[in-house]
């Protein structure tokens, strides 16, 4: 009997990774009903990193909450208590910013509207009860407000120059003259899983890069708010040039200042989940993303996984959205592309879970061939 761990990433915008993985477990089962499956879905911070240690993890219990959604809208959501470990005896907390204060949650852009309150309230409920450890996932966020939202619900108020409280978003950045963080609520041991090292102000920071993305479209209002991330920073005695900072619109910042700890995503997930001891143990991996290219590289769930393959001396395969020319197919036995299955990329968004689980079947009938 074989034993395949299935180990996608999310494709993004279409299914979560732990969908992914279980439709290409399904297309597997349909070649080999024999085979021994164990879903490992990965993720490196962004999108469906609560659902992957969800999955993933023996025990975990999801735990509902309402917040304040990015453009203060009330979002049903949920964050991730892990059983107590002996790293962490009173449990480990997993929130991620997508499903709190994501930009999927928006029904349009909102450069100075949106916020990161909603990240906030979820920290704080994890606070509330009482966990050892926090495992944060910063990707997809919607806002450019420096994390001034999210460190307001754990305490800290940001005033305008009346000693007024400012408002949310990037317009309340703008706003922000000081700093009263005697309330903030200390932080327990808090890791931050990003992959972005951009630093929190400058050409390479948050405002510049990842502002357009987020409707800072105006090079001046890129401008504005980057110059209120240089004052934020200094409130919060942070040096803005930090690896990280300017991740999910500078929530990455203000995490730091608040005591966290960056650490790269797909390499503490497969850590929590015990990814690298299942991998040793299996005959065959099959990881994915969405769009495999050459920006795939160090860091990405794909090529992280593959590397864990590699050291164990098993065969590694992948299943992706779409591959690209310039992508780095030898690092895997055998590819499936949803795209050149469904026949074009409508096709394959409109049914990404079909698809999977075809692309599951053909590597299944792949791997049983003879050399």
């Amino acid at each position: 009997m074989i034993r395949v761990v299935v180990a996608p990433d999310s494709f993004k915008g279409t299914i979560t990774a732990a969908d992914a993985a279980a439709a290409i477990a399904r297309g597997w089962r349909s070649v080999d009903p024999a085979a021994e499956i164990v879903l490992r879905p990965m993720a490196d911070g962004g999108e469906g990193t609560v659902s992957a240690f969800a999955t993933a993890v023996d025990g975990a219990e999801r735990m509902p909450l309402t917040v304040d959604g990015p453009a203060g809208e009330s979002v049903e959501t949920n964050w991730l208590l892990l059983p107590a470990s002996d790293e962490a005896p009173h449990g480990t907390a997993v929130i991620d910013v997508a499903s709190t204060s994501g930009i999927e949650l928006l029904d349009e852009l909102r450069p100075f509207e949106a916020h990161s309150r909603g990240f906030g309230q979820a920290i704080a409920a994890a606070l509330d009860h009482g966990v050892s450890r926090i495992v944060l996932g910063i990707g997809s966020s919607a806002s450019t407000d420096g994390g001034i939202g999210m460190l307001s619900e754990l305490g800290a108020r940001f005033l305008d120059a009346d000693g007024i409280e400012v408002g949310p978003g990037a317009g309340g950045l703008l706003r922000v003259e000081a700093a009263d963080l005697s309330e903030l609520r200390a932080a327990p041991e808090v890791l931050v899983l990003s992959d972005v090292t951009n630093p929190l102000t400058g050409a390479r920071g948050a405002a510049h890069v990842f502002g357009p993305q987020k409707g800072l479209v105006d090079a001046a209002d890129r401008d504005g708010v980057d110059a209120a991330l240089v004052h934020l920073a200094e409130l919060l005695d942070l040096d803005p040039s930090t690896s990280g900072a300017g991740a999910a619109g500078g929530v990455g910042g203000a995490l730091v200042a608040w005591g966290a700890r960056l650490v790269p995503g797909a390499g503490e997930v497969a850590r929590l989940i015990s990814l690298a001891s299942e991998v040793s143990a299996a005959d065959v991996v099959i990881t994915g993303e969405g769009s495999y290219d050459g920006q795939s590289g160090d860091g990405k769930v794909p090529s992280f996984v593959a590397a864990l393959a590699a050291d164990a001396g098993v065969p590694a395969l992948i299943v992706a959205g779409r591959i690209t020319a310039d992508a780095d197919r030898g690092l895997f036995e055998a590819t499936a592309s949803l795209t050149e299955l469904a026949g074009s990329s409508d096709a394959a968004l409109s049914e990404p879970a079909h698809w999977l689980a075809a692309a599951g079947a053909v590597l299944a009938e792949s791997a049983s061939r003879p050399d």
